[in-house]
């Protein structure tokens, strides 16, 4: 694409230094080649500066060249708004508008739209603090309020997450930059949580919620943290008893989460029939 507008830039260069004749019978293909040169010499310079960035960013870091991510991702964004500007400037030529009645007529405007668009504006703010920022990347694993997932991309309106259904989940830029956000990639473990319920007639201690499921999930043992499971009691009612059971995963895998937490949950959904089996158990 650089070389193409290298190309093109040099060609237009070259009519403009030797001024063939037909420029002066066609006088609007001479503005419309000067309008066309004051976009592609800015776009075409900061193109290159966007590669030499890139470069010294992938080097630095010891990147592969394929990378995806937050800083190169920003930067991408920041010179699709200058080739936007350098757009306008090169309207500008081609119709022969006066910078400073173009500059007074866009201030009037950029302060009506700056008031009407104000939460999309704080949006792009907040996308490219949150593109520059190394707290949240590409392929993270985040919690934000009730919506969890991985990021597949971060745009300047949004930050798009996958969730373990697979569904395609659209945060504003806004919600994610004032949230409480829970990045689990950026731990060593994973941590798998499940909140419950049981009837106090089942006679379920923290201990023997976690014996039972120790043995659920024994299958799963390579991808869970030794002794990674603990049962923990959140409130006790009248005939109810409210339970949380973590378990720590090694490393985010989302097929063997999905495995563990099926494992639990069908556990939990068995209780409800182990009466008997706790009292000749000996633990009541």
């Amino acid at each position: 694409m650089i070389g193409i507008k290298a190309v093109i830039y040099l060609f237009l260069v070259y009519l403009y230094i030797n001024k063939p004749a037909f420029y002066s019978e066609y006088p609007r293909v001479d503005k419309l080649a000067g309008a066309v040169m004051v976009f592609l010499g800015p776009s075409l310079a900061v193109s290159l500066l966007r590669l030499v960035i890139i470069y010294w960013y992938i080097k630095k870091h010891r990147f592969k060249s394929n990378i995806k991510d937050n800083f190169i991702l920003g930067i991408n964004r920041i010179v699709s708004i200058l080739n936007t500007v350098f757009t306008m400037v090169a309207l500008m030529t081609l119709f022969k508008v006066d910078p400073k009645d173009f500059i007074f007529s866009v201030s009037i405007v950029a302060a009506a739209l700056a008031v009407t668009f104000k939460d999309y504006i704080t949006n792009m703010i907040n996308g490219l603090i949150i593109m520059f920022s190394d707290r949240l990347s590409l392929g993270d694993h985040i919690k934000v309020g009730n919506d969890e997932g991985k990021i597949l991309d971060i745009t300047l309106i949004n930050v798009i997450l996958q969730n373990e259904d697979s569904d395609m989940v659209i945060i504003p830029n806004s919600v994610v930059f004032s949230s409480v956000i829970v990045n689990q990639s950026k731990q060593n473990t994973k941590k798998l949580s499940i909140e419950f319920e049981i009837k106090l007639i089942h006679g379920c201690t923290p201990q023997l919620l976690e014996d039972r499921f120790n043995k659920v999930i024994e299958p799963y043992q390579d991808n869970i943290v030794t002794g990674g499971l603990s049962v923990k009691t959140i409130s006790v009612h009248k005939d109810m008893a409210q339970f949380k059971v973590m378990v720590l995963l090694k490393h985010y895998d989302k097929i063997k989460e999905r495995a563990v937490r099926r494992a639990i949950n069908t556990s939990l959904l068995e209780l409800s029939t182990l009466k008997e089996e706790y009292k000749d158990s000996g633990y009541n």
